[in-house]
């Protein structure tokens, strides 16, 4: 699953590699956001169930819902 920012919250590590990239020659970089990814192995062969607790780990713990989003992807 992937974890970001809401648009419009403030950024500043986002901001700071942009910075950073800049400083390094890269050009053409423009807005620049960071996230966090989790890589959760689940038991089972029920996908609903799998995701239904991997949406509730990320309401409970991995993501601060009033400030970010998150997307769950099984494979």
């Amino acid at each position: 699953m992937t974890v970001t920012l809401k648009n419009g919250v403030l950024d500043p590590q986002g901001k700071a590699i942009e910075g950073a990239l800049g400083s390094l020659g890269f050009s053409g970089v423009g807005h620049v956001r960071q996230g966090k990814v989790f890589d959760i192995e689940v038991d089972g062969a029920d996908k609903a169930k799998a995701e239904a607790d991997l949406k509730d780990m990320c309401e409970k713990l991995l993501a601060n819902t009033v400030i970010e989003n998150y997307a769950i992807s099984l494979d």
